[in-house]
């Protein structure tokens, strides 16, 4: 068990070094000596786990969906709004976002296939406003799959127009602007009144996370019984 949680922590430690790179230099000057060095592992170490760069920015990709998950809500359109926030809010601070970022709407590489990114993206989205309007949240004349494509792609362009601007300290209140837009055309009036849209709503959600990950992560005290 012990030498598990040492490769998981390994694996992440390489991840976030990668991300780093990917993020400062984009991927086709990123080097894996570059991941090695931020990374501070052994070039072994890194290639039992990723068998080359390519599978790096992938990995880095693939974990920038799954790191999203917020505590469900009674309101589906609310986790929507919040997992949004809360993406906002990483891109600032959190390597695997602002690598991963990069890395999806980076132009000019041709070695990358960031197609799955994107695709993962409208997936997660679809699956939120799928579910919330079985629950009767949004019209009946919205096409779901067409919509989560213009959140996934207005969300790049919203990102990218804020990092040139402010280094992304803005996008939590740009993101809450084209909210407060596009909502209204798909939400049904009633929930829409209770939908909270404030762009610092990323930041608390994203600390109650962390707080709860960290709980979850400690280890069971001595008298408490341990299943076998």
């Amino acid at each position: 068990m012990a030498q598990q949680d040492r490769a998981i922590r390994t694996r992440r430690m390489i991840l976030e070094a990668a991300a780093s790179v990917f993020d400062d230099r984009g991927y086709d000057r990123a080097t894996i000596a570059e991941v090695l060095e931020r990374a501070g592992v052994t070039k072994g170490a890194l290639y039992f786990h990723f068998a080359s760069k390519e599978q790096l920015a992938l990995a880095v990709l693939n974990e920038h969906v799954l790191d999203i998950a917020v505590e469900p809500q009674q309101v589906r359109l609310q986790e929507f709004v919040d997992a949004g926030q809360v993406l906002a809010y990483r891109l600032r601070n959190d390597p695997i976002q602002r690598g991963a970022a990069r890395l999806a709407v980076e132009q000019g590489s041709t070695h990358l296939d960031r197609k799955q990114s994107m695709l993962s993206w409208t997936r997660f989205v679809e699956g939120l406003l799928s579910e919330a309007r079985e629950r009767g949240e949004i019209m009946e004349s919205v096409n779901v799959r067409d919509t989560a494509e213009l959140f996934v792609g207005a969300f790049a362009g919203l990102q990218m127009m804020s990092h040139a601007l402010t280094n992304r300290a803005d996008l939590g209140r740009r993101l809450a602007v084209f909210f407060e837009h596009t909502l209204p055309s798909i939400a049904v009036p009633a929930v829409l009144a209770k939908l909270k849209l404030d762009p610092e709503r990323g930041e608390k959600i994203d600390a109650a996370l962390q707080e709860k990950a960290v709980s979850s992560a400690q280890p069971q005290g001595d008298g408490e019984a341990v299943a076998s």
